[in-house]
């Protein structure tokens, strides 16, 4: 369980007063409230020596309650917004919305086979944080021949990618409970114990959040019976602006994120419901790169952090700076990971076009050999091209089968039926002037 922070008593609080006139103390709390650190981690920074780690997280707390905003009246969830958080959601303004688009870093005529691979990324993962047992591989090819899932680990990324899907078509409407419903059933279609469960609140409170590792109780949410109000509050929430506090969208859109998976409206489905969710709030707000980003293998890379994140924000006093902080982090290695891999098909792609030149091949055996030039090892099969390109056996088999006739690739047997194909002897030659 996580350790109490200590409680801000009287004393604690007048010396905390007195430490932000320090000038060897201010960065160090600016840094711990960049970071938003829970105490634990507090606890063993490096501070003056004259004074204790209660000190220094009395004055970071003191810190972030002078800068702390309600999310709605009667709400017991608070926010402190830090100067970290708000150069985070600039740079995601500049880089989320218009300026990427017109710029044109995402190829128009790559789009659609970017985003394409993101949500089959974003479905896969957010399904295998909820249990879901299958390889990437196994889960791509399901996805892109349409074929139907043989079980419930299956269904539920199907249901991932479909969902997301139609929460893009459904970015402009109104949140409203009955939108609410209709993505939880989309997104636990024929995965629940009881299928009457999908797109309807639970009716008990027999519901509890427990740790994966020791088996601890770890989250309470409210009862069933606060479900609907609470429901309409986070509609309200999310349709309407504040007229006395702003709150950035992108934070908004993961304070919705965090209210639906503290509420646990559902008998199941509630983690993946929550994070489509945020989906749909930032492209409600144009934040069209979000379509494109994989927000759900970070976080499940960071599975444990992302848990931690909601502990600390119930155990110090519903502060939710913990879990915008992580999110906004997740933000931004998504976005890192999406550049990466635009770059690295930019390049593939004029690679190709290079190859091209060559003449007497087409634009997939043109990357077909820009790979094997990127890795001279490497060893392909009909079965890998047909899933890299969405292509049949037959168009597959073509395009290596030509690539051998004349002599770019050698084909060798794996058994009497199957073959791989690896370099030719005429390869480098050939390539080498392109």
């Amino acid at each position: 369980m996580i350790e109490q922070p200590p409680k801000l008593d009287t004393k604690l609080i007048q010396k905390a007063t007195k430490l932000s006139a320090r000038t060897d103390v201010t960065p160090l709390i600016r840094n711990i409230n960049d970071d938003y650190l829970y105490w634990t981690e507090v606890k063993y920074k490096s501070h003056p020596a004259d004074l204790s780690s209660e000190h220094i997280w009395a004055a970071a707390k003191l810190n972030r309650l002078m800068q702390q905003i309600k999310i709605w009246e009667d709400c017991p969830f608070t926010l402190s917004i830090t100067n970290n958080m708000q150069k985070l959601c600039h740079y995601f303004d500049m880089n989320f919305g218009g300026s990427w688009e017109n710029s044109a870093i995402i190829p128009s005529e790559d789009r659609e086979r970017y985003l394409i691979s993101s949500l089959m990324e974003e479905a896969i993962s957010s399904s295998q944080m909820e249990g879901a047992a299958t390889t990437r591989r196994v889960a791509k090819e399901m996805l892109r021949k349409s074929i139907s899932p043989h079980n419930k680990s299956e269904q539920m990324i199907v249901n991932n990618y479909e969902g997301i899907r139609f929460i893009a078509e459904h970015k402009d409407d109104k949140m409203s409970m009955e939108l609410l419903l209709k993505i939880h059933s989309k997104m636990t279609a024929k995965t629940l114990n009881d299928s009457t469960n999908e797109g309807k609140f639970r009716q008990n409170n027999d519901i509890v959040v427990i740790d994966g590792i020791t088996n601890e109780i770890v989250h309470t949410p409210p009862s069933y019976k606060e479900i609907p109000d609470f429901i309409n509050r986070i509609c309200e929430f999310a349709n309407n602006e504040a007229k006395d506090v702003f709150i950035h969208p992108i934070i908004k859109a993961i304070i919705i994120h965090f209210l639906l998976a503290y509420l646990h409206p559902f008998v199941d489905g509630n983690g993946r419901t929550a994070r489509a969710l945020f989906y749909w709030y930032m492209l409600k707000n144009g934040y069209w790169l979000t379509e494109y980003l994989s927000i759900s293998r970070i976080i499940y890379a960071s599975k444990r952090q992302y848990e931690k994140a909601y502990l600390y924000v119930e155990t110090d006093d519903y502060d939710l700076g913990y879990f915008v902080t992580y999110h906004l982090k997740v933000l931004s290695l998504a976005f890192k990971k999406l550049q990466d891999y635009i770059q690295r098909k930019i390049y593939q792609r004029q690679n190709s076009i290079n190859l091209l030149k060559l003449g007497s091949i087409n634009e997939r055996q043109a990357i077909i050999l820009s790979l094997y030039r990127d890795n001279p090892k490497m060893i392909m099969t009909v079965k890998e091209v047909e899933n890299r390109f969405s292509v049949s056996h037959t168009t597959a088999k073509s395009d290596l089968d030509g690539l051998v006739s004349q002599q770019f690739l050698k084909k060798i047997p794996i058994n009497k039926v199957k073959f791989s194909y690896i370099k030719g002897e005429l390869f480098d030659s050939k390539t080498r002037l392109v």
